[in-house]
């Protein structure tokens, strides 16, 4: 079992706390088998409401599943209580947003798109159902009456 931590960068234009939204917010991962090195070729996702029963009765975790080249079954599992909010001070530097329990898996890459939040730096504003697919998004703040914004969105996994 590893711990993959995945670490979120972007500049932000008067704006913080930047999250997944909600527990059906889906994570757009690819997958590595850790035994036979096979890489999947469609993004798959995983939410905290999924939960599937570990062989053996060890528990539960997202996703499992087989690896089609080695059939070896592996497993990932979203560790809810890792999940940390991007804020204004943290532009510009990469900062772990959430923690993958692996088995078997490890992510490779990571595609984000609908379902984060944010609200606006100075206002509070709530921004909702933002979709970071584009790597940008912008908005305007009615409160501050400025523009906001998330750019340059990039990513990388650490072991933890």
């Amino acid at each position: 079992m590893v711990k993959i931590g995945l670490q979120f960068k972007a500049m932000l234009e008067n704006i913080t706390n930047v999250r997944p939204f909600g527990d059906d917010f889906r994570w757009f991962l690819k997958l590595k088998c850790g035994n036979c090195g096979e890489v999947s070729d469609k993004w798959q996702y995983i939410t905290l409401m999924d939960s599937v029963p570990l062989k053996g009765g060890r528990g539960s975790a997202s996703m499992v599943q087989k690896c089609k080249l080695c059939s070896r079954e592996n497993s990932i599992d979203i560790l809810k209580d890792t999940m940390k909010p991007y804020h204004a001070e943290d532009s510009e530097r990469f900062k772990t947003i959430v923690q993958f329990e692996c088995r078997g898996l490890e992510p490779v890459d990571f595609q984000p798109q609908a379902g984060f939040a944010a609200e606006g730096a100075e206002t509070g504003t709530p921004f909702t159902e933002i979709n970071l697919q584009e790597r940008d998004w912008n908005d305007y703040d009615e409160k501050a009456k400025e523009s906001v914004g998330i750019y340059e969105v990039a990513h990388q996994f650490i072991k933890c």
